[in-house]
């Protein structure tokens, strides 16, 4: 999916956000200080930078001072609305605070990347094809009708692949937290997705929590 640059000095963190991302899709890069984060953003490509503020040796701000055509999502413990405002004026795309739901960072990683044109606009694992734009599926080249929420959480499932999601998520996620109702209605719609789509064996129960869908 995307080439992704994850510039943070608390290795666990790093290691937690790098193992989520790869899990859905996107190929990452770790740093751990901001000369190094600045070096590799000079040297390679990158489609998004996950940029820690307090970083060793140089400042997640003096390394986004620097850049030239990135996208970065500043990642920090520093709350202050002063360096809110300061970070997306630099130019940051998107600006989070720590501790943070892992799931809320890879939902951000891809509205960004959305915005900045580098997400991809369609999806194929085994018989299916996923059009995103076009909200359109088939399968072995037939078009397969979605209802609109169907189709929405089908694109969560595939945005989060083999990330285990719980109900509540899912409701938050493709019901925009509007939704009052019973969450086995998220049951309901992953039973039309499995019969629909033949999902039976990806689109797995994950036990007292939700669903995971394994590609």
């Amino acid at each position: 999916m995307a080439k992704i640059l994850i510039a943070e000095d608390e290795r666990p963190i790093n290691d937690l956000i790098k193992m989520n991302l790869t899990l859905v899709g996107h190929e990452c890069r770790q740093v751990f200080d901001g000369e190094a984060a600045l070096s590799e953003a000079q040297n390679t490509k990158f489609d998004l930078m996950i940029l820690d503020v307090m970083l060793p040796k140089m400042s997640g701000f003096e390394v986004i001072e620097a850049l030239e055509d990135t996208a970065v999502i500043f990642v920090t413990a520093k709350i202050g609305v002063s360096d809110r405002i300061k970070g997306l004026k630099l130019g940051a795309d998107d600006y989070i605070t720590k501790p943070f739901d892992i799931l809320e960072l890879v939902e951000r990683v891809k509205a960004v990347l959305r915005r900045t044109k580098k997400e991809q606009t369609s999806f194929s694992f085994d018989d299916i094809v996923v059009e995103f734009e076009k909200r359109r599926v088939y399968k072995n080249g037939q078009e397969v009708p979605l209802k609109p929420k169907e189709f929405e959480l089908l694109e969560t499932f595939i945005n989060n692949r083999n990330l285990a999601l719980s109900r509540e998520k899912l409701i938050s996620l493709v019901w925009d937290y509007a939704f009052d109702g019973d969450n086995r209605t998220v049951d309901v719609h992953v039973q039309k997705l499995r019969q629909k789509l033949g999902l039976t064996e990806r689109l797995q129960t994950v036990y007292k929590l939700g669903y995971r869908l394994e590609i």
